[in-house]
């Protein structure tokens, strides 16, 4: 699938973000606990070298909780700290802030030598689309901030909000990077709807999704959508299968496949499936 997708505002984020970066002091870096590296933008890394930083994996309540403990453990041996959270529940959300006073804390101890206190902490939030960054910030804000939706491009430009404790926080439009090097990362991405489904070949998409699913979680197709000997079976007949079994049959006996995709990745993405991650630790090591 061509999933190559970078709007020109993705440019004008990236300016926004190396213009206030000088302002910052604590880069919280966002992405979907379901898909830890597909999710982080291999560009931040060269955008906000040298800046602290703190990895949340966001949505980890419909992720695997096995795997966002392997996560946590596979970015702190790479010195990069990581927390598990959920934006909407509030999971993680206390210790955010001390993490973040404790990557200044040499910071902080020198401000104290010279008599400066209370000196504002100045956060920056970045990540790709859809991540979660809005309810991330609406939640640790405690009031209602930033605009939500399930849907990419909700947050279009940048805005400060002042936090308690001493905290203020500036929020970025999600950023994609121009080139998706690897196939199976744009996929990821499109399954979580990071990337907009009005350029996606839904049909297709959910044919790849369902060949995973098929061999990595059989058990939450069965369970769902009551399918059966589903081993053998392709993507096609998979979905054929999933219409057929929610009973979206049209004129003539054909399945609405295009339907059957459309409630797939929506119940998917709703969790309805159950806890699934996309990737695994043991296999980048």
């Amino acid at each position: 699938m061509n999933l190559q997708w970078f709007p020109g505002h993705m440019t004008k984020t990236r300016r926004m973000i190396e213009e206030n970066l000088k302002l910052i002091d604590v880069v919280i870096e966002l992405v979907d606990a379901r898909i830890p590296l597909s999710s982080r933008n291999p560009q931040i890394d060269e955008i906000v070298s040298g800046k602290p930083r703190l990895l949340l994996l966001n949505k980890a309540d419909i992720a695997d909780a096995t795997l966002n403990k392997e996560w946590e453990r596979y970015f702190a041996a790479r010195d990069i700290p990581a927390l598990a959270i959920c934006s909407t529940g509030g999971k993680g959300f206390g210790v955010v802030t001390d993490k973040c006073k404790e990557l200044l804390k040499d910071r902080i101890e020198r401000d104290r030598e010279r008599g400066i206190v209370n000196r504002p902490v100045k956060l920056m939030v970045v990540g790709v689309p859809n991540v979660g960054k809005s309810s991330f910030i609406n939640k640790l804000s405690g009031r209602k901030s930033a605009k939500t939706g399930d849907r990419p491009g909700v947050t279009t430009g940048k805005q400060w909000i002042r936090l308690a404790n001493g905290f203020e926080l500036l929020d970025t439009p999600g950023i994609l990077w121009p080139k998706f090097e690897d196939p199976q990362v744009g996929l990821k991405l499109a399954y979580t709807g990071a990337i907009r489904d009005e350029v996606i070949d839904t049909e297709e998409l959910v044919c790849h999704f369902l060949v995973y699913l098929r061999d990595n979680y059989p058990d939450k197709l069965v369970a769902r959508y009551k399918m059966e000997d589903i081993e053998h079976l392709d993507g096609y007949e998979l979905l054929q299968m999933l219409g057929k079994k929610r009973g979206f049959v049209v004129s003539g006996g054909e399945i609405d496949t295009l339907r059957a995709a459309s409630v797939l990745l929506d119940e998917f993405r709703g969790a309805k499936l159950g806890n699934i991650t996309l990737e695994s630790p043991e296999k980048e090591i």
